[in-house]
Parts: C-alpha cells; sequence; structure tokens
C-alpha cells in the first residue's frame, strides 16, 4: 500500500514539473498574483460544486491558514520568482522545501531529526542545482527573496495540513483549502492589477490546464499523501518537478542534457529512495532468547 501511496504522491510533483513549459509558452508576461488565483479560485470553487459540502465554522480559520500557505502565498512568490529569476535559480531555492519541513515537522509534529532525512535534504538540494542550475544563471534580490518565500511557505503548509486533518476526503480538503487560497488573492490582485487583462486562446488553454490538472487534480493527491506518509518523505518528492521539467525541456524542446545534469538526476532520485527509507519506521528487534 507504501508504494502505491508513494507513485501517486508523486504524480503531483511530476505534473508541477510541466507548469514551466505551459508558463513560458501559454502564460508570459501575466501578473503573478493573475495566475495564481485564476489557478486556484475555479478549481477550488468547482470542486466544492462537486462534493457539495462547505467546512463546518470552526474549521475555517484552520482552512484560512492552509489556504494562504499551500496556495495564496507559495504560488504568489513561485509566480514572482519565475518571472524574476531563471528557472533553475528559482528551482535551487524551492529545493531548501524538505531540509526546512525537517525541522518543522520536528518542531510542530514532534517527528524525529534522523540523519538520513537531513542527509536526504542536502542531496536533493545537490540534485536539483546540477539538473537546472546553469553558470549563466543571474540573481535578483526580489526574486530571491520571493524563492525562499515560497520555499518556506509550501514547507509549512505540508507540515500543518499533516497536523490538521479533518475528517473528510482528500477531495472535498482539496476543495476547501483551493477555495479559502483563491478567496485570499482576490483583494491582492485586484489592489495590485486593477484592470483584469485580456485573455487570449492560448492563454485560456494554458490557465485552464494549470487550475484543473495542475491544481485541482494534484493537489488531491498531494494531500492525500500528506495524511498518509511522513510531511519529510513527502516534500523530498518536489525534486521531482525540477526532474521533469528537464526531461520534457529534453523531449519536446531540444534541449541538451549535460553530464551535470544527469549527475544531478542520479541525485535527485537517490534522494527520493533515502527519504522514503529513513521515514519508514525500524522494525522491532526480537527478544534474546533467554
Amino acid at each position: 500500500m507504501l508504494s502505491r501511496d508513494l507513485f501517486l504522491t508523486a504524480l503531483a510533483p511530476a505534473i508541477w514539473g510541466s507548469s514551466y513549459i505551459v508558463t513560458t509558452n501559454l502564460l508570459p508576461g501575466h501578473s503573478p498574483f493573475v495566475v495564481a488565483l485564476l489557478r486556484a479560485l475555479p478549481a477550488g470553487l468547482l470542486l466544492l460544486l462537486f462534493v457539495r459540502r462547505l467546512p463546518p465554522l470552526n474549521w475555517v480559520p484552520k482552512l484560512m491558514v492552509l489556504g494562504a500557505l499551500n496556495f495564496s502565498l507559495f504560488w504568489s512568490f513561485l509566480f514572482l520568482s519565475a518571472y524574476r529569476l531563471p528557472g533553475g535559480v528559482a528551482a535551487t531555492l524551492g529545493a531548501i522545501q524538505p531540509l526546512v519541513v525537517v525541522f518543522l515537522s520536528a518542531l510542530v509534529l514532534q517527528s524525529p531529526i534522523r540523519p538520513a532525512s537531513l542527509l536526504a535534504a542536502a542531496l536533493s538540494i545537490a540534485g536539483v542545482a546540477l539538473l537546472v542550475l546553469t553558470p549563466a544563471a543571474k540573481l535578483d534580490m526580489v526574486g530571491v527573496l520571493a524563492g525562499l518565500s515560497g520555499a518556506l511557505s509550501m514547507a509549512a503548509g505540508v507540515v500543518l495540513t499533516r497536523k490538521w486533518q479533518p475528517p473528510v476526503p482528500p477531495l472535498t480538503f482539496t476543495a476547501w483549502q483551493l477555495t479559502a487560497g483563491g478567496i485570499l488573492l482576490m483583494p491582492v490582485t485586484l489592489w495590485a492589477v486593477p484592470e483584469m487583462p485580456v485573455f487570449t486562446a492560448e492563454n485560456i488553454l494554458g490557465l485552464a490546464y494549470m487550475s484543473l490538472i495542475g491544481g485541482a487534480l494534484t493537489y488531491i493527491l498531494w494531500f492525500r499523501g500528506l495524511s498518509r506518509i511522513e510531511p519529510s518523505a513527502v516534500s523530498l518528492l518536489g525534486v521531482l518537478s525540477p526532474l521533469t521539467a528537464v526531461i520534457l525541456g529534453w523531449l519536446w524542446m531540444q534541449e541538451t542534457l549535460s553530464i551535470y545534469q544527469l549527475t544531478g538526476a542520479i541525485f535527485a532520485l537517490f534522494s527520493v529512495w533515502l527519504g522514503q527509507a529513513a521515514a519508514k519506521p525500524a522494525r522491532p528487534r526480537p527478544a534474546p532468547a533467554e
């Protein structure tokens, strides 16, 4: 069952890796707040109509916190860093998330800090850096701060999503969080972008993919995994996102793969395996015969 849970959860970051190509080709030049809003709110409302269940009032404050961390803040920072930094720098900054999750899990969930988990997190950073970081990458301070803030936001969202588990299916939980995140983004977007931009057919296609596939579907799988697998192990699956982006660029954009990228892919995949191994509880040793 664990291998099935891992496979389904891993599909989420693997699909997120396609967001780089979709954003570049179908959504260039749009405000990060507009893209984040139109990725979250339509998917959340659509899922709400499907599940036909509103959250109890005592859960609304928690859902607002989770919606902000997992969607409003994370997606806004993600798109801001993506627009201001080369993709490699943005992805490498995001790769610090597993390391943050290890310490937040210890603080909030009282999870033990295992040396293997720390090593796996460090390998994930090294792997992503080799995969996507180029010598020509330029740094922009606003972009760097946005990338780090996005990683911190998602790390906190991962841990609190594990801590706060309502007695509802992952589909319903996803609908509540997406809707909360979209609602929180509305006033910020209206303030930052007073006039809604005009979208082309390609833009609408990109937004539909990002909202329904890259938003609703993937987060149903992601939150399902968080309810069943340790946060430190789940967060390491995030390295599959830049790995998928590199593979898609090689397949569809005729980009070349260097020896450094291949080495980074091995590091990234090994960090995922090591993280899963570290998360498994140790088997009790048989008592010595008397």
